[in-house]
């Protein structure tokens, strides 16, 4: 098949990689580019594990074409460190145990940023309703509802 040059903002830098028509975000990530937070879980958006921001907005990279990010922003949970240091929603979630095997934590982190972004004080059913797609084997759904109140109350 056919590859064609796919150029894109990671983690705000410029990259370009060589794509074939039918990869998904996911494999380039992972494959090409060697950025691993994303998690390949259901291959289906079931899970949640892989979600990314795109321009801002959560997105299952296993359901995403690579060639559609062309000349936008792909955000992973790489790119939330800023010069080393954890992003608020990262300490938050390492300070009030939100993960166990940490497998979705990834696409937890990036929807919570999300939500953040567009709430800054969500209530408790407003966390719950847009983390809804996120699925977390080892039920910590508790801890991480926890930890994006903190990050909203300013405690981070």
């Amino acid at each position: 098949m056919k590859q064609q040059v796919l150029t894109f903002i990671l983690n705000g830098e410029e990259v370009a990689v060589l794509v074939t028509p039918t990869e998904t975000l996911l494999d380039v990530l992972r494959e090409r580019l060697q950025i691993t937070g994303p998690k390949r879980g259901c291959d289906d958006g079931e899970c949640g594990a892989c979600t990314v921001l795109l321009d801002g907005e959560p997105v299952r990279s296993c359901l995403t074409l690579a060639l559609t990010v062309e000349g936008r922003t792909v955000t992973t949970v790489e790119g939330l460190m800023v010069k080393g240091e954890l992003d608020r929603l990262q300490k938050a979630f390492y300070e009030r145990g939100a993960f166990q095997c940490g497998f979705c934590t990834p696409g937890m982190l990036m929807v919570a940023k999300s939500l953040l972004a567009k709430n800054p004080n969500p209530s408790r059913d407003e966390i719950r309703s847009y983390m809804a797609g996120n699925l977390c084997r080892c039920g910590s759904y508790e801890e991480i509802i926890e930890a994006i109140q903190a990050v909203a109350a300013g405690e981070y």
